[in-house]
Order: C-alpha cells, then sequence, then structure tokens
C-alpha cells in the first residue's frame, strides 16, 4: 500500500421502518447519528467527491485524513432529518439522485419507498451537500446496449443541471455494476468521477471512475466506521476486477439479454 486508505461511505435510506428491499442497507436514525460522532470523534475530515475527484485528476491537496460520506438514490428522509444531522456536525456529503425515481409521474426500475422529489434537490444543495446523478431508472449499466446506456448516463445529468442551474459533474452507478465499456461512457458523457462500491476503502491512488466505496448495512456497528476511520477492516483500492465479478457480468448480462434491464440491487 502506498497511499494511506480513505473512507468512502454509502448510505441508502436512513429510518426505522424501511421497506424489506432495501432494509438490509438502510440504517436508523439513531444509529445514523451515533455513526457520524463517531466519524467526527475520529478526527478525519469530511469532504465532497469534488475534492477527492480534483485530486485524482490534478493532485489537488487533500486533508491528511479525509473523509467522504455519499447517499444514493434520494431516499424521503434525505432532504430532511439525515441532512440536519450532517449540518448538525458541520458534515458534508454527495447525494446521488435517481431521477425516475424522484420525478413525480417518471417511472424507475426501484420498487416502491418514500422518495424526496426533484424540487428538493436545491434544498439538499443549501444543506451543503452535493448532488451527482445515479441514473434515471437504476438498471445494471454494465447489461445494457450502447444506446441504452448512454440515455441513462446523459438524461439524468441534464435534468439534475436544469433544476440546480449548474453542471452536475459526478455519477455513481448502480450497485456498483461497471465496466471498461461502462466507465468509458461516464467519461464520454461529461462526468469528472463515477463511484462504484467495492465494498473496500478508497485511497489517493484510486481510479476516477470507479471510486471504492464502503456500503452501510444495518448491522454494522460504531466499532465497524471505528475501524474503517482508522483505516483498517477493509481491503483498500485500487486492484483488479477478481474473477467471481467479471463471471457475474458474464451472467448478469446474459440474463439481461433474456429478460431485459433489470434493477441493480
Amino acid at each position: 500500500m502506498t497511499t494511506p486508505p480513505i473512507p468512502v461511505l454509502l448510505y441508502h435510506a436512513v429510518m426505522d421502518d424501511p421497506p424489506d428491499w432495501i432494509a438490509e442497507f438502510t440504517v436508523t436514525p439513531r444509529d445514523f447519528r451515533a455513526q457520524l460522532d463517531a466519524i467526527v470523534a475520529s478526527g478525519r475530515t469530511p469532504v465532497t467527491i469534488s475534492a477527492l475527484a480534483g485530486h485524482f485528476a490534478d493532485r489537488s491537496p487533500l486533508p491528511d485524513r479525509p473523509v467522504v460520506l455519499t447517499f444514493d438514490d434520494g431516499f424521503a428522509d434525505l432532504p430532511g432529518p439525515t441532512a440536519d444531522a450532517l449540518a448538525a456536525r458541520a458534515l458534508p456529503a454527495t447525494a446521488y439522485l435517481t431521477t425516475g425515481a424522484v420525478t413525480p409521474g417518471r417511472r424507475s426500475l426501484l420498487p416502491p419507498a418514500p422518495m424526496m422529489k426533484l424540487s428538493q434537490a436545491p434544498l439538499l444543495e443549501r444543506y451543503g451537500m452535493e448532488v451527482g446523478a445515479h441514473t434515471v431508472t437504476h438498471p445494471q449499466l454494465d447489461t445494457l446496449p450502447a444506446k441504452a446506456l448512454r440515455r441513462e448516463l446523459t438524461e439524468p445529468k441534464a435534468v439534475l443541471e436544469d433544476v440546480l442551474g449548474h453542471e452536475v459533474a459526478h455519477l455513481a452507478y448502480p450497485h456498483g455494476y461497471n465496466s471498461p465499456a461502462v466507465r468509458r461512457a461516464a467519461l464520454r458523457a461529461g462526468y469528472a468521477s463515477a463511484v462504484a462500491v467495492r465494498h473496500a476503502l478508497s485511497s489517493g491512488t484510486d481510479e476516477s471512475y470507479r471510486i471504492a466505496r464502503l456500503i452501510l448495512r444495518r448491522s454494522h456497528t460504531v466499532a465497524d466506521i471505528e475501524a474503517w476511520m482508522d483505516g483498517r477492516g477493509a481491503p483498500v483500492a485500487p486492484f483488479p476486477d477478481s474473477l467471481p465479478t467479471v463471471g457475474w457480468r458474464l451472467y448478469r448480462r446474459a440474463r439481461a439479454r433474456l429478460k431485459g434491464p433489470v434493477f441493480a440491487g
């Protein structure tokens, strides 16, 4: 390992009674507050994905011990109690929104759940959050034909830019699914970075278009957060895809050819 680990945390919903399909990746408000307090106590300096991406692009300096908090999809708690908990601790974050799920009258592959509204995206920024794109429908991007992939990347960027009035430069792959072709497409679509999952700590030499994140599950404890803040408890990116990861991608592509686009989750 040549550079210190950088924890990039991935949250979804923060609620007491989530729908079954997202329950595994939901933390309760009480646990969330305890985890945020552990992050503050660690002495890590919170930064946005923009700062991390800037470091990858031109070696812009980072704090000695950075941490990044990210939120995927756009659940209803985000522009309310979750944003309040972050703001109370002066913790910036990056929120990646699935535009088809947060726009009234639009559809996505996400199962039903309480979601924020697209019109609330500027409110996130007023709370100090950065807003990024998380596709239109939340598909498995690495199984899509080129035209569908291009739409899933370019449309949410344009929609969010119209609502926010400025460039949206960062992308999250649904469930982290990506491939070399998907990463090239993200670059062509105008994104400066893209986050994956990888169940790993990032680092100062991670890859701009598959930044490693640690996904929060309901079973994670404050002790897990403390280990990650200390740079322990997970592998450190970058590293190549494993053979099981490549095999799983090939299987999912074959299934998508038979059944069509599939929810990434």
